[in-house]
């Protein structure tokens, strides 16, 4: 046996951490909700280059405020003199209105402007595609849900998705605490987290099954102990790696890329502990045996 770090004296501390934690995060998502992107609510995106870099977001604000777009938002984006520029009004691709945008901006703030990206999304299409993620994260818990329900007894697969739900609700609720912007790529990233999640625990929920049938003297928590030591070498290089990829696109991928590389390190490092501190508990809850096992396969 490999017993060498005691984790299941951890357990209580960290249940209470991450029930804290998930009410945490549903209080921030019920009262504050997340700041969905246009993919989401609708309207029109641009980033814009100013060849003035003096230039400043309430100068920009400044100029589209009486300009009759609706609910404006600018924010710094990238380098000095580029901005992300939001608005309720749907440009519908209309050429001659972009070209019109921007002779105003121009014209208001007294410096060229270039227009380097232009996204709109009209109402419908945003609420269908808010449905579809939606229904999509829902789908792949169920499915997860079900693979777990035939793999393993119900006891792990009542762990595994205690995790899953543990994972994805502290994700969005930072998203919520931290205004980030919650697009389409949120929603893959939200995706990528369940199954990075989901193959995790499967690992050591593996390798404690074979150990229940291995060591029938030792007490459940006991044998999450070995199983989590014996599989340990393994999810820290996984993990590590994984943030090694991830940290390099936060930082060098651009500001585009910083939303969903944002979620996965979060996903990593929060499916990493929920697979240790969460599934795992939950099988000593139960008080998984040998016997319980034994039992499920005769029955």
């Amino acid at each position: 046996m490999n017993n060498k770090i005691n984790f299941s004296r951890f357990f209580t501390i960290a249940n209470i951490f991450s029930l804290l934690a998930v009410i945490i995060s549903i209080l921030f998502l019920f009262f504050k909700g997340l700041n969905f992107g246009v993919d989401f609510k609708g309207g029109t995106l641009l980033e814009i280059r100013v060849e003035n870099k003096n230039i400043k977001i309430q100068d920009l604000r400044t100029s589209l405020n009486i300009l009759e777009l609706g609910d404006v938002n600018v924010k710094q984006f990238g380098e000095e003199g580029d901005f992300l520029i939001k608005f309720e009004k749907n440009a519908n691709k209309n050429k001659k209105f972009i070209t019109d945008l921007k002779n105003n901006i121009s014209k208001k703030i007294n410096s060229a402007v270039n227009f380097r990206r232009v996204e709109t999304v009209g109402p419908k299409v945003s609420s269908e595609l808010l449905k579809q993620g939606v229904t999509a994260i829902i789908l792949a818990l169920s499915a997860m849900l079900f693979y777990i329900w035939i793999r393993f007894e119900w006891q792990f697969s009542l762990g595994a998705i205690v995790a899953l739900l543990h994972d994805v609700i502290i994700t969005l609720g930072i998203f919520s605490i931290l205004s980030f912007e919650v697009n389409l790529s949120i929603v893959a990233a939200v995706l990528t987290i369940v199954g990075y999640s989901m193959n995790d625990t499967v690992v050591i929920f593996d390798r404690i099954r074979e150990n229940l049938l291995k060591y029938s003297k030792l007490k459940t928590n006991e044998i999450t102990d070995v199983s989590v030591n014996e599989t340990l070498s393994r999810t820290v290089i996984t993990s590590l790696t994984t943030l090694l990829a991830l940290f390099s696109i936060f930082i060098l991928g651009g500001e585009i890329l910083k939303g969903f590389s944002f979620a996965m390190i979060l996903g990593v490092i929060i499916g990493t502990y929920s697979s240790i501190y969460v599934a795992s508990p939950v099988l000593n809850f139960f008080k998984v045996t040998q016997k319980t096992l034994l039992k499920d396969e005769n029955i």
